[in-house]
């Protein structure tokens, strides 16, 4: 019985390595862009990587992958002011 612990312990650990953290991938809540529109490129804050920017569906504002010392995230992208950067939403028929 002590064995079969083991193995299993030792089978959820092997495979938890083969799982992409949500804030790596992005989750399923964000879509790529492609290419960063230029009105976007001009009002960013300099110090953010745009080479990797995505657009949260939740809530229609730009995120950029940053790549810390420990782990990779996805940030909002913020302009020179500090407030992030959103696209503007149409408003539902039913509102």
């Amino acid at each position: 019985m002590k064995k079969l612990v083991i193995m299993t312990g030792a089978a959820l650990v092997s495979l938890s390595a083969c799982v992409s953290p949500e804030g790596v991938s992005g989750g399923v809540d964000t879509r790529s862009m492609g290419q960063v529109p230029e009105n976007v490129r001009a009002i960013a804050a300099p110090y953010q990587d745009l080479s990797d920017v995505r657009i949260n569906e939740a809530d229609g504002c730009f995120v950029y992958r940053h790549q810390g010392p420990v782990e990779t995230t996805y940030l909002p992208l913020r302009n020179r002011k500090g407030q992030p950067i959103c696209v503007k939403r149409e408003e539902s028929a039913e509102a």
